[in-house]
């Protein structure tokens, strides 16, 4: 049996999840949830993640994980090559904090239910565009002053947890029109990261239920 991981193509946290996955070699399969059509919300699925979220993770054994970042901290452990985080701990808590700009600065109120109820309580969708935009610009200047610059990626020569944050943010930023020209840095730790297969084949438009 291998792990089962519910995911949505679009996803910034399955995308972090698929591509550590995928670095570490581990076998699993995808069941797509469609957050569009509501899959997230049907019984079935709220009975495996009751947040209704996604990524969700099914172990071998039946356990079910929830929250992307919990997940890659399991898979981290579980699968220690290549590694995702520095053993030594202060090393590992400077990655963890530029990974958590975004994803619990930036992504908590960038994601897909956000702006649905933004538009709900009357904004436009040109306001949920400015919302987007500037949240995640805000975001990705933070992280930009936290990491190395004198390495391939964020904080060494092989992407790390940061980095995983980062590739699946900057998918988003692009698809909202965020203006990157300001970050050329994280722009150039994209490029590098989208030349490893592993991550190329986590990203949204590879995936097999990805849409137009």
């Amino acid at each position: 049996m291998t792990l089962t991981l519910y995911s949505y193509w679009r996803s910034t946290t399955s995308v972090r999840v698929r591509a550590a996955l995928n670095l570490k070699g581990l076998a699993y399969q995808i069941r797509s949830i469609n957050l569009i059509q509501g899959d997230h919300l049907l019984p079935e699925y709220s009975s495996i993640n009751p947040n209704k979220g996604v990524p969700s993770l099914v172990l071998k054994d039946g356990r079910i994980l929830t929250q992307s970042m919990a997940i890659l901290r399991y898979l981290d452990e579980l699968e220690p090559d290549p590694p995702l985080l520095p053993n030594d701990p202060v090393e590992r808590a400077q990655v963890e904090a530029a990974a958590h700009v975004l994803a619990l600065d930036v992504h908590p109120v960038n994601n897909l239910r956000v702006g649905q109820y933004l538009k709900s309580i009357g904004h436009s969708q040109d306001d949920v565009i400015v919302w987007m935009r500037h949240w995640m610009s805000e975001g990705f200047d933070a992280f930009q002053t936290m990491i190395r610059l004198d390495t391939r990626f964020a904080f060494g020569e092989t992407p790390g947890l940061a980095d995983l944050c980062l590739v699946a943010q900057l998918y988003n930023g692009r698809r909202w029109g965020v203006d990157l020209t300001p970050f050329a840095r994280l722009a150039d730790i994209d490029a590098a990261a989208q030349e490893i297969e592993a991550i190329a084949k986590a990203m949204p438009d590879a995936q097999p239920d990805a849409t137009v």
